[in-house]
């Protein structure tokens, strides 16, 4: 099995968070890998990885980073492959590193999910890969009617509820 996807963070303390992206991707049987890169730490190994990552077969990365959070970024300058950026929530609330992210300069995108969104990345990148791959579009189709499934259901539920004033 070779991967599809690349979870990338900056430190294995991340490893809590992007456990969410991770999760998806085996729910959806989409092949990943995970690593710990820093772009400050490992730079001529962040280089190696964004420059191989398609010859390899990838075809999305998520790259996870808190404070300064240039990971996403030095990774998309080096690959043509789609990077989803997720903020880390390590100082600063998380804004930090959300801004990091997602000021990217033009011509070299990130696309950002919100702080600790590990999961959204992972749903993201799966709606990019299915645009070539109808499993992976089927699955995701029935995915999004299970998100409505759970409101129709809430829905019903929250009828049961009785309060005085409480008109429906």
């Amino acid at each position: 099995m070779k991967p599809r996807v690349s979870i990338i963070m900056g430190s294995t303390s991340d490893l809590p968070v992007m456990e969410k992206a991770a999760k998806l991707l085996d729910e959806f049987e989409v092949p990943f890998e995970i690593h710990a890169l820093s772009a400050h730490r490992t730079p001529e190994e962040v280089e190696k990885f964004a420059k191989n990552a398609k010859q390899r077969g990838i075809e999305v990365i998520i790259a996870a980073a808190g404070m300064a959070a240039h990971l996403p970024g030095v990774i998309a300058a080096m690959t043509p492959l789609p990077v989803i950026g997720v903020p880390i929530k390590a100082s600063l609330d998380g804004m930090d590193a959300l801004l990091a992210i997602a000021q990217m300069p033009p011509g070299i995108p990130v696309a950002t999910v919100a702080i600790n969104g590990a999961m959204n990345a992972g749903i993201l990148a799966i709606q990019i890969m299915a645009n070539g791959d109808e499993t992976i579009a089927t699955k995701m189709e029935a995915y999004k009617e299970s998100l409505k499934s759970k409101i129709v259901k809430a829905n019903e539920e929250l009828k049961t509820i009785e309060f005085k004033f409480k008109t429906n």
